[in-house]
Order: C-alpha cells, then structure tokens, then sequence
C-alpha cells in the first residue's frame, strides 16, 4: 500500500495499521468490532484525486480500493484531517 505510489501522508499510517491487525491487540479489535469502514482520502480537497481505502474489521484487513458490497461506515476526509483525528486525540 504505501509503495503503491500513493501521494497520500496517511498512507504510512494505514500500512502500520495493517501490520498492527497482525498482533495479538490487532485481533481482539477484529474480534470485538466486526465492521468494515470504506476511508475515502483525499490529498487537498475532498472530492478531488481521492484514494479509496477499506479497513475490514471483520476478515482484518486494509486494503486499497473500493470495498465490494456495502461498507458499514464511509468517510470522506482530507489528508491531513485523517492524521489529525486517527490518533484518537
């Protein structure tokens, strides 16, 4: 993902959220949230040049691209807004 070409900052982010749904904490997340969230990220202005990503908090996974079927949440942010709120500060 983020070696994708990606000229998005949150790309590292989500990269490291990938790996952490690999660990022991990442999957109790999975196991507790069950959900799928669709990220619709964009570099300035939402709506322009977005990159679609999908954080599967059923199978737990994040992936690049739409997801297939209905996600049960999608959020449309600036790149930097995504940053600021993923912290959870």
């Amino acid at each position: 993902m983020a070696g994708s070409g990606s000229s998005l900052k949150s790309a590292a982010l989500l990269e490291q959220m990938k790996s952490h749904l690999t660990t022991d904490a990442g999957k109790e997340l999975v196991k507790k949230t069950g959900l799928v969230y669709q990220l619709n990220i964009a570099p300035k202005k939402i709506g322009v040049d977005e990159e679609i990503y999908v954080v599967d908090l059923k199978v737990g996974k994040v992936t690049q691209g739409a997801y297939k079927g209905k996600p049960d949440a999608s959020f449309s942010l600036k790149d930097d807004d995504f940053l600021a709120i993923a912290p959870g500060k």
